[in-house]
């Protein structure tokens, strides 16, 4: 079935976001799991994340909440969809996880500068890894839309 034209730009900028968005999860947990104690590369992971994920997490958000507008999906019978409930569980969740990670990444990367451990560093791009796991669940829900 076609979309309407003016739900192609709000679901694309929500698409867009999703996938800049597991790209810079990407980034950080591969980062991670080569990194075996370099610095450089867990550096290289934490700015996938705040380069990366971050703003692709926002682009996401905004393209979700516009396509929801547009579509008037909060007017449906029953309430919302499954799928829809899937993506905003994962999406608040998975954005206070990411700010968690990044502000414990803030405190790794000071402590890295003054000879510390990368242990905090390393525990924030752990939490990528989980993230990555709840979207490809939450993109098979926005994809197969069960319910």
């Amino acid at each position: 079935m076609a979309r309407p034209d003016f739900i192609s730009i709000p679901l694309f900028i929500h698409i867009l976001g999703a996938m800049v968005l597991i790209g810079g999860l990407l980034v950080a947990a591969t980062s991670v799991l080569v990194a075996r104690g370099d610095g450089r590369l867990l550096r290289l992971g934490y700015m996938g994340l705040l380069a990366v994920a971050l703003p692709g997490y926002v682009v996401m958000r905004i393209g979700a909440e516009w396509t929801y507008a547009k579509e008037h999906l909060g007017d449906l019978p029953g309430g919302d969809p499954t799928w829809i409930g899937i993506g905003y569980i994962t999406a608040d969740i998975g954005g206070l996880l990411l700010l968690i990670s990044l502000i414990a990444g803030y405190f790794g990367l000071r402590r890295m500068r003054g000879g510390g451990g990368t242990g905090l560093l390393r525990g924030t791009l752990y939490i990528s890894v989980l993230l990555l796991a709840a979207y490809v669940v939450t993109i098979w829900a926005m994809a197969g839309k069960p319910n």
